[in-house]
């Protein structure tokens, strides 16, 4: 993957990552964000360089994701297809998804396209092309939905 330099895309990178962290190991909110403000973002980690994260916008995400956590479920669970739970679904995708939906309902000050277009990014990451299509398709109807687009 190309190194993420805007401090939005890695705020959102970070915030799945977190948000990952925080569903394995039950890490309460506060330490996490702790963690990464201190650890983790902008940091040099095994002689790696994280790029600097819009770090409100992380906090936002990573806060609004938990405190909306089952109307965000609800959302997507609609939108998955016939037979399909979101237990279904692996954690990663989750958090992705999750992420992306409260992007989609909690600011409208980021345009519908950017939100996708930045979660796909963020599936790309961690998926190949296929998953990555399935957050875009999933994005797009939750869009509609939220945004009545």
């Amino acid at each position: 993957m190309a190194a993420r330099s805007q401090p939005r895309s890695v705020a959102r990178l970070a915030a799945v990552q977190a948000l990952y962290q925080k569903d394995m190991e039950q890490v309460p909110v506060a330490k996490l964000l702790h963690e990464f403000h201190h650890h983790r973002l902008g940091a040099t980690i095994d002689e790696v360089e994280y790029a600097d994260a819009e770090v409100d916008f992380f906090d936002d995400l990573v806060k609004g994701v938990d405190a909306r956590a089952k109307e965000l479920d609800g959302l997507i669970q609609a939108r998955l297809a016939k037979g399909w739970s979101l237990e279904r679904l692996d954690r990663p995708m989750r958090q992705i998804l999750r992420a992306g939906a409260y992007e989609l309902v909690a600011r409208a000050d980021v345009p519908v396209a950017t939100v996708i277009s930045e979660y796909v990014d963020v599936a790309k990451a961690f998926y190949d092309k296929r998953e990555a299509g399935f957050v875009n398709g999933l994005l797009d109807a939750i869009a509609k939905d939220a945004r009545g687009r």
